[in-house]
């Protein structure tokens, strides 16, 4: 029999059954200790019981109607999640690539009612906004856009974290609309601006007439130490997209907006048949509420930075390591040479990473973690990396 699945993902040798906090134990009953969190997406951990409870009881109850209706679940975790990021208006998808097409989307037609008819989106290098059309066009990632042109125009791609950069671009496009950035890159390997890079992309915006959207799809949903990674600067976005942590496993995307933008949508503008149903909008609710309520967000910035001094005590002497770098936990070790081998070595060691940007291990443990389990996944990982570059 031929394989079933379409060849999209180059997939480690290995199945998980189950898991609980940190912990996966896959179909051997081998445990591992999940510093990945499934791309940052199980904040809570796995099987965390207010995510269990939410879900069975939504479940137990109504799962889908349709947004011809209204659907009250929705409403309250609008609520909820309107006022904890101090924005107007939420729009509800299912992933983040559908939040950054919603973002991009309402930045065009915002455009077109102002009267500019080719209105142009800012992006960066290296960044990563999805994998549907609008979003890989706007990703800073050759290889995520080869072989699906033609792309989608409208973008203009400037370095990360380089204002000057942006002014001649400005100087030149009198159409530019808006900005879409990554407070810190994911994919393109934990990149960390300067700390007056968002306040002062704010004063821009502010002074050009642009809306300032960001991606906090990974940063989000108290990845760094704050609820919002924007919070850092003490700065408000326009539009703001979300997912991953939003549902600890659950599939739902949001877009954020206030202002003006937050009013550019009307009713047949945009759509989605899955997007807030009754079922992810109550898990989201969850999630939110647990993480405000347990103190995790607090947690995730001290663990944070305990993970990123031990790291950097390790491997202080180490010759390869050209930077570890983070915000929360949301960390990333680059080294000078290749290293997704690492992923393999660190999968038989019983710890599951991931490596991007080719260089960059990229570490996104849940924000549950406590101080023995930073300890121990420092103590692995620094092993492999010393070990990995004794032997390259």
């Amino acid at each position: 029999m031929s394989e079933p699945l379409m060849a999209t993902y180059n997939r480690l040798p290995v199945t998980f059954d189950r898991g609980e906090g940190v912990w996966l134990w896959d179909t051997n009953g081998r445990r591992y200790l999940d510093a990945l969190s499934g791309i940052a997406v199980c904040g809570l951990g796995h099987a965390h019981p207010a995510v269990r409870e939410a879900l069975c009881e939504q479940a137990a109850r109504l799962i889908h109607t349709s947004n011809l209706y209204g659907v009250a679940e929705q409403e309250r975790f609008g609520a909820l999640l309107t006022a904890q990021a101090g924005m107007d208006r939420v729009f509800f998808a299912n992933s983040g690539a559908e939040a950054n097409e919603a973002a991009i989307k309402l930045a065009r037609l915002h455009a077109h009612r102002r009267g500019i008819e080719a209105p142009a989106i800012l992006v960066a290098e290296h960044s990563f906004h999805g994998r549907t059309l609008a979003t890989l066009s706007a990703t800073g990632n050759r290889k995520v856009q080869a072989g699906f042109e033609p792309l989608v125009q409208g973008f203009v791609r400037v370095p990360y974290d380089d204002l000057d950069a942006i002014e001649t671009a400005a100087a030149n496009r009198p159409n530019i609309v808006a900005i879409l950035i990554e407070p810190i890159q994911g994919e393109g390997g934990i990149r960390v601006p300067s700390d007056d890079y968002l306040i002062r992309l704010r004063e821009l915006c502010d002074r050009s007439g642009w809306l300032l959207m960001l991606d906090e799809v990974q940063t989000g949903i108290g990845r760094t130490g704050r609820l919002f990674a924007f919070q850092h600067a003490g700065i408000q976005p326009d539009v703001m997209t979300l997912a991953k942590g939003l549902g600890n496993g659950v599939p739902i995307g949001a877009c954020l907006a206030r202002g003006a933008a937050a009013e550019v949508f009307t009713p047949g503008s945009h759509g989605s048949t899955f997007g807030g149903n009754p079922l992810v909008c109550r898990v989201g609710r969850a999630v939110l509420e647990t993480l405000i309520e347990g103190n995790l967000i607090a947690n995730a910035e001290v663990q944070g930075a305990y993970l990123l001094d031990s790291l950097r005590a390790a491997l202080a002497k180490t010759r390869g390591v050209v930077e570890i770098r983070g915000r929360g936990l949301m960390v990333g070790i680059e080294l000078d040479r290749p290293c997704g081998a690492l992923v393999g070595r660190a999968l038989d060691a019983g710890l599951l990473i991931n490596v991007t940007a080719e260089r960059v291990i990229r570490l996104l443990p849940p924000l549950i973690i406590d101080r023995a389990q930073v300890e121990e996944l420092v103590a692995t990982l620094t092993g492999l990396i010393h070990g990995f570059l004794g032997d390259a």
